[in-house]
């Protein structure tokens, strides 16, 4: 029995057979991956990257063309251009405030920073991203601009009929918002989980 499987080639025992046919099986079923973290944290400061970029440029564009010039009718007075500085909160709210308005952007830029090291979600790193970026921008107003540091106003500029004028940093933050919130009630964690009530 034995000269027979030496002739035809079969292994004398199984685990013979299992060194030659299972281990580079084994190796092709476990190709080596980039950590799905690692790539959500890349989205998040994609997006974040986006939405700054985007808020800055828009701003710089404002206050070389717009400032002190007539507002620009974007769809006749229902949507208009015009150019403002905000020293309060989105939508002009809590000018007195300025400072801590300051320190809050702050604070939510730290918390989302820790917060990414967690992020397995794809949707929480969009929106997260968007609260980031959203932030950064108004905040480097308020470092930046006048009349000083950590008291610039905010420039603003979409000027809705009957609303608040405000700038695509408030936009990005506001969505941002809202995704959270979506996200919240499907019950969608930061860490990928689903959890139900």
């Amino acid at each position: 029995m034995a000269e027979a499987e030496r002739i035809i080639g079969t292994p004398d025992t199984p685990e013979a057979a299992g060194d030659g046919q299972e281990r580079p099986d084994a190796e092709q079923e476990q190709p080596p991956e980039r950590p799905r973290g690692k790539r959500r944290i890349a989205v998040l400061f994609a997006v974040a990257a986006f939405a700054y970029a985007l808020d800055l440029i828009s701003k710089m564009i404002v206050v070389a063309k717009l400032e002190h010039q007539e507002p620009i009718e974007i769809v006749g007075d229902w949507l208009r251009f015009v150019a403002i500085r905000n020293a309060g909160a989105a939508f002009g709210f809590g000018e007195a405030f300025t400072v801590i308005f300051t320190v809050i952007a702050a604070a939510v830029i730290v918390v989302i920073a820790r917060l990414a090291r967690k992020l397995y979600s794809l949707p929480w790193a969009i929106a997260l991203g968007m609260l980031l970026g959203g932030a950064l921008g108004n905040l480097t107003d308020r470092i930046f601009r006048a009349p000083g540091v950590f008291e610039g106003a905010v420039v603003d500029f979409i000027a809705p009929k009957h609303f608040a004028v405000f700038n695509l940093a408030d936009s990005a933050i506001v969505c941002g918002g809202i995704l959270i919130v979506i996200l919240s009630f499907r019950g969608l964690d930061p860490d990928g989980t689903v959890h139900k009530d």
